[in-house]
């Protein structure tokens, strides 16, 4: 029998008998000549079924496919230079595994409503297929330099008894008669973790429980945070931006056919290289004056339009330093030479895309902690475990999370943040 390989692979077999299964992304009748053209997942061939070279009932089913129907069909390859991705499958026989119904999503302009209601079959569309694959490249970029560079995974909790990025977007659930939480992050838990390991990372689900409805907004994400041992402010920004370089450039030279399909410009992302440049919060706020918002008030955080003009203004993704200490989490450290603003980053997608990782030095002082945990109004029973890492050889340390929709819909650069997952949970958006 011929072996089954996947389209990705047919480079390899031209002018071998294959067999290759999928589904029908679309059928031209020719009268005595079938154009299919067949996915499976890895990629799409045009497949040629000649009336004269295949028995008659294996025509007449050719031509009662559907789209969407799933097929097996075997045939030599060879190599057709007008063909889509200059092969061409030269069929022998199908087998039809199932006629599909009449699919919902044709080759015609469909509202977003409607295709986010059928999301489960919009995943079949070539652009979103090809999101899809560059996330996952996007995905093990990050694992791959995280590896490589002495970072050890731990997997972090998803319930967890308290906040770590503030009380107002928690999702509470019931834990045997008690209160607990979705994670927000697993910073915390990292941060006892490298007490043990030095350097490490988690990579999980994130939940917050936010009422936003911007493009860069899921209530569900993934984020990855490595945390490291006596780490400062300017050492997380050096790690930062090696990490993000890496990404970008490993997107860009294995998913370069997928970044053609989702028609990404991909010239400026060639240039994405350290060092990226460093501005701080108030240098910031004066660019922002500058550049439509001169009522804006130091002290104030940065929304959607304001990561955007500051983004804009740079070719590269740019870090903005050195925030207000009242606006970031309890944990942060302060400036020594100013106590009024924290020893924290945020790293600005270039292009307008705003925030993708946010950062920092942690506070190792136990007494500030404390007084920190009481300002901020938290349960200090909750946290007594993580006042504990300052009480048993604390150091200084550092760590940063990245979000991994934000970083894909910029990469990508796509309008909404809803196309970098599969199954994107949003604001009353909950199904499929």
């Amino acid at each position: 029998m011929a072996p089954h390989i996947l389209i990705q692979d047919i480079a390899a077999h031209t002018g071998t008998e294959v067999t290759l299964q999928g589904w029908i992304a679309d059928r031209t009748d020719k009268g005595k000549l079938q154009f299919l053209r067949l996915r499976d997942g890895s990629g799409v061939i045009q497949a040629v079924v000649f009336q004269k070279d295949v028995p008659p009932e294996t025509f007449d089913a050719t031509r009662t496919l559907t789209q969407e129907s799933s097929v097996r069909i075997t045939g030599i390859l060879r190599a057709e230079a007008r063909a889509p991705g200059g092969f061409e499958l030269a069929v022998k026989s199908v087998e039809v595994v199932q006629i599909a119904l009449d699919y919902p999503i044709t080759p015609k302009e469909h509202g977003v409503e409607f295709l986010m209601e059928h999301r489960h079959l919009w995943l079949r569309s070539p652009r979103q297929h090809a999101i899809l694959r560059a996330c996952a490249r996007i995905i093990k970029a990050i694992r791959d330099w995280l590896d490589n560079n002495g970072y050890t995974l731990v997997d972090t909790p998803i319930l967890t008894p308290a906040a770590v990025e503030g009380t107002t977007t928690l999702f509470e659930t019931d834990y045997f008669g008690a209160p607990a939480y979705l994670a927000q992050s697993g910073q915390l838990y990292n941060e006892a973790n490298i007490m043990a390991l030095g350097k490490v990372y988690c990579f999980g689900p994130t939940f917050r429980a936010e009422k936003s409805k911007t493009r860069r907004h899921l209530t569900e994400f993934w984020m990855v945070e490595p945390e490291w041992a006596f780490g400062t402010l300017d050492d997380y920004m050096d790690v930062a931006e090696q990490f993000v370089s890496y990404i970008v450039q490993s997107v860009l030279q294995d998913r370069a056919a997928e970044m053609k399909v989702i028609e990404r410009d991909v010239t400026k992302l060639a240039n994405i290289k350290p060092p990226f440049p460093r501005i701080s919060y108030s240098d910031a706020v004066d660019l922002l004056k500058q550049k439509g918002f001169p009522d804006f008030v130091w002290g104030d955080d940065f929304g959607a339009p304001h990561e955007t003009v500051i983004s804009e203004s740079f070719d590269q993704p740019v870090f903005v330093h050195r925030y207000p200490t009242d606006m970031k989490a309890f944990y942060m450290e302060r400036d020594a030479s100013n106590p009024k603003v924290c020893l924290s980053a945020d790293l600005l997608a270039a292009e307008g895309y705003g925030e993708i990782i946010g950062g920092g030095q942690r506070s190792a002082d136990l007494e500030y902690l404390a007084s920190q945990i009481e300002k901020h109004k938290l349960p200090r029973a909750a946290y007594e475990w993580y006042l504990d890492l300052r009480k048993y050889g604390s150091v200084p340390h550092c760590g940063f999370g990245l979000g991994v929709e934000r970083t894909v819909a910029w990469i990508c650069k796509l309008d909404h943040v809803r196309e970098t997952i599969a199954f994107p949970r949003m604001l009353e958006k909950i199904y499929p």
